[in-house]
Order: structure tokens, then sequence, then C-alpha cells
């Protein structure tokens, strides 16, 4: 699995790719939640792009559960978007469609955290 962060002003996107399993989980949750931290501190939001996120097992909703409870208690958010097919009915069948705002794409997650990061997103 492989996470790749890019910041757009107030906004980090983190690119997850592969499987999101027990053994790469710890690695995972603390990439985000260095992220979740830095984001509130600055009034920020994190947006998880789910597309190149082939597999999530149960070890790795607790992951994105446990960093949702983060950002929450920090005041940040966390958005999610591109989810592949699969991925989205394991998000559906365990609510976490609920947890998170989920959006189709990365560019609509974007302009659902602020202009500014939008404006950063589309002269990238």
């Amino acid at each position: 699995m492989t996470v790749s962060p890019r910041r757009y002003a107030n906004a980090v996107v983190l690119s997850v790719a592969g499987r999101l399993d027990q053994d790469t989980c710890d690695d995972f949750r603390l990439e985000l939640m260095k992220h979740v931290e830095q984001t509130a501190r600055d009034g920020g939001a994190i947006v998880l792009d789910l597309g190149g996120l082939e597999y999530v097992s149960s070890a790795g909703l607790r992951c994105f559960m446990l960093a949702s409870r983060q950002a929450k208690s920090q005041h940040g958010r966390i958005l999610v978007a591109s989810l592949q097919p699969m991925v989205a009915e394991i998000f559906e069948i365990s609510h976490f469609n609920l947890v998170f705002q989920v959006l189709p794409t990365v560019r609509e997650a974007l302009g659902a955290t602020s202009s500014d990061a939008l404006a950063a997103y589309e002269k990238a």
C-alpha cells in the first residue's frame, strides 16, 4: 500500500493505493494521524482519495474510524473521494458512508472543503 500526500491551500489530499489490511494498517494510521493533527491545527481538511484502494479489511475500517474520531475531537474534517465499486460496497454495508462525507471525485471533495483548496487544485 502507498499513501501520497498533496497539499492544496488548507486541504491535504492523501491518495491511497493498494490494500488496506492488518499488514498495512499501522503504517497507514500513522501517516493519516500525522495529517489529521496538522490540518486540524491549520483549520483545514483531509481528502482521502481512495481511487487506488483495491481492498479494505475490518482492520482498515478500524483505522478510518479512529482517524474520524481523532479529527472530530480536534475539529478537523476527513472527506472520502473516488471509491472503487468494491470499496464503496464495503463502506455502504458497514455504514461508513454515514460516518464520512463521500464524494465522487477529489475535485468535488476539495470544493466541499474550501474555494481556496479547489482553486489550488485546478491550478495544479
